[in-house]
């Protein structure tokens, strides 16, 4: 009896391999970066970051129908910010109220491949915290009151988006063939130094499958490097090099353009 049970058990080891080498492999994504190190001088004025993918396992059937979407978002470096309300008071402008952001990207660009609400639902783009409306803004005091924290925070959006580093490009992602895409953003003349993150998301019918990421450097470079680094290196002798340039500067502006 030892023959056939034997025989039994590889028989059924086969099915279950086949049946596992049948089953559909996921969609995957990968990207790389034109440059991983952006440098900064006194002429910057903006450039377009290059963002090349690839998707690995696609179904043909769905690629043909264009039914694969990419959405690339470029995050700088979290900091903390204090976002201030002025209130006028006996006809004088004043901070009366202050609330403390946590872990806040300093700069958030999004490019994807067709309008926002082709790719897929709301609910999504809330869930996996993409698009500038939907960057987390963690209060640092957890207790702040609910509606302070919509009014705070929609002051941040707007006045990062005003200022060019909060933006969205629909049709910035684009697919070269069935598998490579390239998308492309702007950096923003005041981007941020430090540490960005390229995150690339995959979407296939308008479900989310995989998320990647690489690095990027933005430095500065030449003399502003070295004064950035004077600054946060020796901060007690910068402030004063400053405080005495200012009154040097004031008093040769005084020789210079006084009245005789």
């Amino acid at each position: 009896m030892l023959l056939p049970r034997a025989l039994l058990l590889l028989f059924v080891t086969a099915l279950a391999g086949k049946a596992h080498a049948q089953e559909p492999v996921s969609e995957g994504i990968q990207i790389g970066l034109s440059t991983d190190r952006v440098s900064i001088t006194a002429d910057f004025s903006g450039a377009n970051l290059t963002i090349f993918g690839a998707l690995e396992n696609v179904d043909p059937l769905i690629s043909r129908q264009g039914r694969y979407d990419v959405v690339v978002v470029l995050e700088g470096p979290p900091r903390t910010v204090v976002v201030r309300k002025k209130t006028r008071v006996l006809g004088m402008w004043i901070n009366t109220q202050s609330v403390i952001f946590r872990d806040v990207p300093a700069s958030y660009s999004v490019a994807m491949t067709r309008q926002p609400q082709d790719i897929t639902a709301p609910a999504n783009y809330r869930r996996l915290a993409l698009r500038p409306e939907n960057v987390h803004l963690q209060p640092l005091d957890p207790e702040e009151n609910v509606s302070t924290l919509k009014e705070f925070r929609n002051a941040l959006r707007a006045r990062k988006e005003a200022r060019g580093l909060y933006v969205e490009y629909a049709g910035g992602v684009q697919f070269l063939s069935r598998n490579l895409f390239r998308a492309t953003l702007r950096l923003a003349p005041n981007v941020p130094v430090g540490t960005h993150r390229a995150r690339a998301f995959l979407f296939r019918n308008g479900v989310f499958v995989e998320e990647t990421s690489a690095l990027l450097t933005i430095r500065k470079a030449g003399l502003e490097q070295r004064i950035f680094e004077y600054a946060h290196q020796r901060s007690f002798l910068y402030g004063l090099a400053a405080v005495l340039l200012a009154i040097v500067t004031g008093w040769l502006g005084r020789l210079i353009f006084r009245k005789e």
